[in-house]
């Protein structure tokens, strides 16, 4: 197994107490495959990538029990010069937001080449050249006149990629794309989906994909971890979750996407909103919005049920859920 988080916990002080952000996540991917991880706003998708990262802000975050293992080593156990030997060459992150996540006052090109200036020991010359080999690679076009251009000079799209160049930059094993398609269009966000697909299969990395848009997934992820007020609530191979979900949230989640065969009914949507991760009820956290809760759900939470060999489930009644009813 290339990562392997195994039960990890993130909490954050905050003025209305303590809000557990991770709540015992475990999940893996290997190297050439693809994990969609999916949720909400707030689920703590994003807060676990941070964490496997090492770039999660400690305080207010504090991580209080689990591992992160990177093809064996535990990389919580690591000093911070040994984490930032990681970071980079061997496992990158590409944000969601790539016009706050690049340097306004830099040029792409000096941008990029910081990565081999910094890591590699090339000269500005050398970076600069690699630079401009990576935006080809990105498929930016005229990428020798386009490197000495600042990030405002490129659309949403052309920045996506930029940070997906960067990424790249030294070959990394491992890639984490958080919501990396958030506030593009759809034609554009299609255009980055196939690219990042690409690439992988170029390189033979593993790729974590965070986002809430289980339309995205569809075609690029093999394995989805649905996560929910800081837990997994389901996990399976794609094609099982999409055929037959086993978690009630997971089933509202692909019943609010809109289809061309629905045409005239009314959007489905998840009743209720999520709770405060400073306040998550008792039981199973999802059981106000449930529409299959009984009083077992009120008072026990559920394990993750093994569903099958490669499943499983957050959920009491997870039997009933795959036969599609209502409880």
């Amino acid at each position: 197994m290339l990562l392997e988080v195994r039960d990890l916990h993130v909490e954050f002080g905050t003025r209305d107490g303590v809000a557990k952000a991770v709540n015992g996540v475990s999940y893996g991917v290997d190297a050439g495959r693809t994990l969609a991880v999916l949720g909400e706003s707030g689920s703590g998708k994003s807060v676990t990538a941070q964490t496997v990262m090492g770039i999660l802000d400690v305080p207010p975050g504090r991580i209080t029990g689990g591992e992160v293992l990177f093809e064996g080593r535990d990389l919580l156990k690591l000093k911070e010069e040994e984490r930032r030997k990681v970071r980079g060459a061997e496992m990158a992150m590409i944000f969601q937001d790539a016009l706050s996540s690049l340097n306004p006052v830099l040029t792409v090109g000096d941008q990029l080449g910081e990565m081999f200036t910094v890591h590699r020991g090339m000269s500005r010359k050398d970076a600069r050249a690699k630079a401009v080999e990576l935006m080809d690679r990105v498929r930016i076009p005229a990428a020798g006149e386009r490197v000495r251009q600042y990030p405002h000079q490129f659309s949403g799209g052309m920045r996506q990629r930029i940070m997906i160049a960067m990424a790249m930059a030294l070959e990394p094993k491992l890639i984490i794309a958080d919501e990396p398609t958030t506030a593009l269009d759809v034609t554009v966000q299609a255009q980055v989906m196939d690219l990042l697909a690409d690439l992988q299969r170029e390189y033979d990395m593993g790729l974590i994909l965070i986002t809430h848009d289980l339309g995205v997934v569809a075609d690029v992820a093999d394995e989805i971890a649905v996560m929910y007020a800081g837990r997994i609530v389901e996990s399976a191979p794609v094609h099982e979750i999409y055929q037959n979900p086993a978690h009630p949230y997971t089933r509202g989640l692909l019943e609010s996407i809109p289809r061309l065969d629905q045409k005239g009914r009314e959007l489905y949507a998840i009743k209720g909103l999520p709770p405060s991760l400073t306040r998550i009820p008792p039981g199973c956290a999802f059981h106000p919005r449930c529409p299959m809760a009984q009083d077992v759900c009120r008072t026990d939470v559920p394990p993750l049920y093994e569903v099958s060999g490669t499943r499983g489930s957050a959920c009491h009644f997870w039997r009933e859920c795959l036969d599609g009813l209502d409880g």
